[in-house]
């Protein structure tokens, strides 16, 4: 006989620490529906969250972090992030080819659509990394010149 021990749940202000965030940032993103712990819990009663919200709290952050992501778009990134993980479900319970051909089908624009998001800042990097490489060439050739003049 086995017993669970019932999941340690966390008070907003510990996740906020956790993380890195202030409070204002994990209500903001349960307003947004990036996280749903908003939906369960009842008026009046504290935040609580779990391992598992954190995590995706922290990935939220990360990708926020990482790809510079408006707040539009880092939602955009996780409706079309839980709408392929709900296609993986459906993968695994899913008995025939048509069906995993459906699954398939519908998840191919959603990573499109996330791909084009990482393609459209790795653009915008890689022109600001030009942009910084021409300064630094400048500066260079500056220094060169006035070296030049100062012997």
């Amino acid at each position: 006989m086995s017993t669970q021990a019932p999941e340690r749940s966390y008070r907003i202000g510990d996740v906020a620490d956790r993380v890195g965030v202030t409070t204002r940032t994990i209500r903001y993103y349960e307003e947004l529906g990036l996280l749903g712990t908003a939906s369960v819990r009842t008026k009046g009663a504290h935040r609580l969250y779990t391992e598992a919200d954190i995590a995706r709290l922290e990935e939220l952050i990360r990708l926020r972090d990482l790809l510079g992501l408006t707040l539009e778009e880092l939602v955009a990134l996780a409706e079309a992030e839980e709408a392929r993980a709900a296609l993986r479900n459906q993968w695994a319970e899913s008995a025939t080819d048509s069906e995993r051909a459906r699954i398939v089908e519908a998840a191919i624009p959603l990573v499109e659509r996330q791909l084009e998001l990482v393609r459209s800042r790795q653009e915008r990097l890689s022109e600001f990394a030009d942009e910084l490489s021409e300064k630094l060439r400048s500066l260079r050739k500056r220094q060169a010149e006035l070296e030049r003049k100062s012997r």
